[in-house]
């Protein structure tokens, strides 16, 4: 009798836990708290592609046809020790394919010194590359490789149209990451710098693209896929910090246009530095508010100093600004007026040796024009 009793019991318990389960009505302990009563995810039950925006578009687009025009290129330099022992050294950098023949610009200083010079595809073909040309004014070189096959090659644009705020894209090879993208702004332009000589590389491109060792060298384009500037060097030691520079791209073009029709690339000389003033400042010394490249020195033998052109007498600070006094204000240049920092190399870059220009200055209150044949450029490594 109370094994009837018990085994009625247990049928009906059962019964319970089954109606129960089913109808949701069974108490969350006995149920246990990490049961599961429904999907994982939410969403469509076949996974899709995420929808890529216009800007998205536009960079893989540009990256999918400018990567395999851009090379990796590693250069053999020997060196010494504490002990005076020869040793090689490896170190790479990044160029680009500017026709079919097999022509590269890249950073003079990625190839400076080096004594063999090997160049690797996206696909990976390496092949052994010879310097034609060099301006290390301009840190920029000009390289060839002889394809077996047809190359990629990339459009160059026209430097001078670059505006602040517009989109960059740089590739390259940093750290030996090779195909890298990466995507900013230009942030600034007409920026001048020393690199490791100490040498001042003027008018640059200063973008917010990342720039790391190892993209010395490789194209700085537009949204369009031109390239309008190589990207040589980033601000500080170490790695990115958002400050890049980039040489334009016009100079670029005029060492290849010296180089075909002369064998050797020289650059026209003026022989001043200074200063871009304009507003409260030139207010402040006296000059006319629309401002100017106010000269600071003029170097010995150059036709700056052979026209007459005048430097600065004395420094003196403007609130905390040190500025040169005494010297030219350049007006403009050809008759176009001097709106910018970059104005003067802007104007150098259509100019070749034996060309002259037109400087209209102000000078002890009074605008002149000063006629300056120009020379080239002295102390530049040719081949």
């Amino acid at each position: 009798m109370k094994l009837r009793i018990f085994v009625l019991a247990a049928l009906m318990a059962g019964a319970f836990v089954v109606i129960t389960s089913r109808s949701g009505l069974l108490p969350r302990w006995f149920r246990g708290s990490d049961a599961v009563t429904g999907p994982l995810w939410s969403g469509p039950q076949v996974g899709k592609a995420a929808g890529l925006s216009t800007d998205e578009v536009n960079n893989i687009d540009i990256y999918r046809e400018a990567h395999n025009a851009t090379v990796n290129i590693t250069s053999t330099v020997y060196k010494r020790d504490f002990f005076w022992n020869v040793y090689p050294v490896r170190e790479s950098g990044s160029g680009f394919f500017v026709n079919d023949d097999g022509l590269i610009i890249t950073n003079n200083h990625v190839i400076s010194g080096s004594a063999k010079l090997q160049v690797t595809l996206a696909d990976q073909t390496r092949y052994e590359a010879t310097v034609l040309d060099r301006d290390p004014s301009n840190d920029l070189a000009l390289i060839k490789v002889n394809p077996r096959k047809k190359v990629p090659t990339l459009r160059l644009g026209d430097s001078d149209k670059v505006q602040v705020g517009q989109k960059v894209l740089a590739i390259g090879n940093p750290f030996g990451l090779s195909g890298t993208l990466t995507v900013g702004i230009i942030s600034s332009m007409g920026r001048d710098i020393r690199d490791e000589s100490n040498r001042v590389l003027e008018g640059m491109l200063q973008t917010d693209a990342a720039i790391n060792p190892g993209n010395s060298g490789g194209p700085l384009l537009d949204s369009q896929g031109n390239v309008i500037g190589v990207n040589t060097a980033i601000y500080g030691p170490g790695g990115n910090i958002g400050i890049g520079f980039a040489m334009p791209i016009n100079r670029a073009k005029m060492m290849m246009s010296g180089f075909q029709t002369s064998r050797r690339f020289v650059r026209p000389r003026l022989g001043v530095s200074g200063a871009y003033v304009a507003g409260d400042l030139a207010e402040a010394l006296e000059l006319p508010a629309a401002g100017g490249f106010l000269v600071y020195e003029v170097q010995p033998d150059s036709p700056a100093a052979a026209a007459g052109i005048r430097g600065a007498q004395q420094y003196v600070y403007v609130g905390n600004t040190e500025v040169g006094v005494g010297g030219d204000l350049v007006l403009a240049i050809d008759g176009v007026k001097v709106d910018r920092p970059d104005a003067i190399n802007r104007a150098m870059s259509q100019k070749k040796p034996g060309d002259s220009v037109e400087l209209t200055v102000f000078r002890r209150g009074r605008a002149v024009k000063v006629n300056v044949p120009l020379s080239s450029t002295t102390g530049a490594e040719r081949l």
